[in-house]
């Protein structure tokens, strides 16, 4: 599972990193068609920060289940 939060942490960052420099070449140039690319890396991002949560979550759900008695 570490693993799994190593990867998933890092796809996000770099993702984010992306959005973020978007972003920035909007507000330097004005150019519409970075901020269109800023908020589909956003959305990316957030999409697989929702996978990492979704995940964390039913991971442990299962975990639980599994080791109800014992």
């Amino acid at each position: 599972m570490n693993i799994f939060r190593w990867i998933i942490g890092g796809l996000a960052a770099l993702l984010a990193c992306g959005s973020l420099l978007c972003f920035v070449v909007f507000m330097t140039t004005g150019i519409d068609l970075w901020a269109e690319r800023a908020r589909n890396l956003r959305r990316v991002t957030s999409a697989a920060l929702l996978f990492w949560f979704n995940v964390e979550i039913w991971g442990r759900v299962l975990w639980t289940i599994i080791h109800w008695n014992g």
